[in-house]
């Protein structure tokens, strides 16, 4: 899967990535945790003054990373192999935790969820940019149809937002649309 990630998903979803970079609202010296690293596509984008950290379960994905980030030269994003839904970090280490395109195609999205919001500072950004159930009726019903055989190539496509961030004790600032088409979105929460 690792050598046709960025060629299926990369330009089509990469408005969704400068757009959630942006909304982290990254300040000098914050520390970023990137859950589902992949291949490394977002490396270049974060700012030179933070300190990335990005994760992931598979080596022949974070392969890719480490050959993106040492042709990209990217000094402040360290790589390392590890479950989403154990991470093996300190409460409240990262300013900002970001799951791009990951929460639907883990085998636990709320245990992933609530380990992002453990390891997130008090007052920090949780970020997750992600396709959840549609409100429009027919394309939720068309979502939920799909939803038996989409499991079998690892992609949960009817996962539902409100129960979702409910179930993970998020606190949602803003949710947008972002991509074309609009089916994906960039939710933005905090950590109390």
């Amino acid at each position: 899967m690792a050598w046709a990630y960025d060629l299926t998903f990369g330009p089509a979803l990469h408005p969704g990535r400068v757009d959630a970079i942006r909304r982290m609202g990254i300040k000098p010296g914050d520390r970023v945790l990137e859950v589902g690293v992949g291949t490394g596509i977002n490396a270049a984008l974060y700012p030179r003054d933070c300190s990335v950290t990005g994760i992931d379960f598979s080596s022949s994905m974070l392969e890719k990373a480490r050959d993106r980030v040492a042709r990209k030269e990217v000094r402040n994003v360290r790589l390392l192999q590890m479950d989403a839904a154990n991470l093996k970090f300190a409460d409240d280490t990262f300013d900002i935790v970001y799951a791009p395109y990951v929460i639907s195609v883990v085998p636990d999205p709320i245990a992933v969820a609530r380990e992002m919001r453990r390891v997130c500072r008090p007052g920090g950004r949780i970020i997750i940019l992600n396709h959840f159930r549609s409100k429009n009726p027919v394309m939720a019903w068309f979502e939920r149809i799909i939803s038996p055989f989409t499991v079998h190539i690892g992609f949960k496509s009817d996962l539902d937002l409100p129960a979702f961030v409910a179930q993970a004790e998020l606190k949602p600032l803003s949710i947008e649309k972002v991509n074309v088409p609009r089916i994906w979105s960039l939710v933005t929460c905090t950590k109390d």
